[in-house]
């Protein structure tokens, strides 16, 4: 059994960026990328895994979760 069904499947969350990445620091640009996100307005669900909470934590006041 791979890691994702190991997870919970079922389990999603949804990201949409809000705010621009204009003077922003770069570890923080290439997590928004790493989320799948490119530009404003722009968003993806992804798997709640504890990774992408980290990675959504590290850039909340970039983005919108719901």
């Amino acid at each position: 059994m791979n890691t994702a069904a190991k997870a919970g499947a079922g389990k999603t969350v949804r990201v949409t960026l809000v705010k621009g990445l204009a003077g922003t620091k770069s570890d923080h640009r290439a997590t928004v990328k790493g989320l799948g996100l490119g530009r404003i307005n722009s968003s993806r669900v992804l798997q709640d895994t504890p990774e992408v909470r980290g990675m959504i934590n590290k850039v909340s006041y970039l983005i919108q979760v719901g």
